[in-house]
């Protein structure tokens, strides 16, 4: 009985929050993650190719610096992307919930017509299947390391 009570509760939870009653209220009181376009082309070069730190499915990273000195990557979404604005928004609040040391953090984001841009903290040494799969690079993890990273993943694959 207990256990039926708390699933129906974290389901009241999970539709609260995805049902979209109070979004509005969320991403007005969001502004402060908002960014606006200019600083980001900023510190980006507007998007310049020496930046470009990588590309999948969803958009370009780049890598920015912010005039006080702060790195960051900057997602920039496709625009050929089918998500709307109300999506893209409550992917945003979202993310931007979400707090682990496995997680690489938003820091805001910028919707701009057509632009919908995510900032993220900057994670320096590239991304794991550089070190995994490049000939030259993968003797650089021990397996003692690698252990250690599979357990990261693993911590922060649970806590989503």
């Amino acid at each position: 009985l207990a256990l039926g009570a708390a699933v129906c509760r974290s389901r009241k939870k999970y539709e609260a929050f995805f049902s979209g009653t109070g979004t509005e209220d969320d991403i007005t009181t969001a502004g402060y993650l908002q960014f606006d376009i200019k600083e980001i082309e900023a510190s980006t070069s507007n998007f310049l190719a020496s930046n470009k730190i990588g590309q999948g499915g969803f958009g370009v990273v780049y890598k920015g610096t912010f005039p006080n000195g702060t790195e960051v990557a900057v997602k920039r979404l496709s625009i050929t992307s089918d998500q709307g604005e109300t999506e893209f928004k409550n992917e945003v609040l979202l993310v931007a919930k979400l707090q682990h040391r496995n997680l690489v953090r938003l820091l805001g984001f910028s919707l701009q017509g057509e632009e919908k841009i995510l900032v993220y903290e900057f994670v320096p040494n590239k991304s794991l299947d550089y070190f995994l799969f490049d000939p030259a690079k993968k003797g650089q993890l021990d397996w003692t390391r690698r252990y250690n990273i599979i357990g990261g993943i693993t911590r922060g694959i649970l806590y989503l």
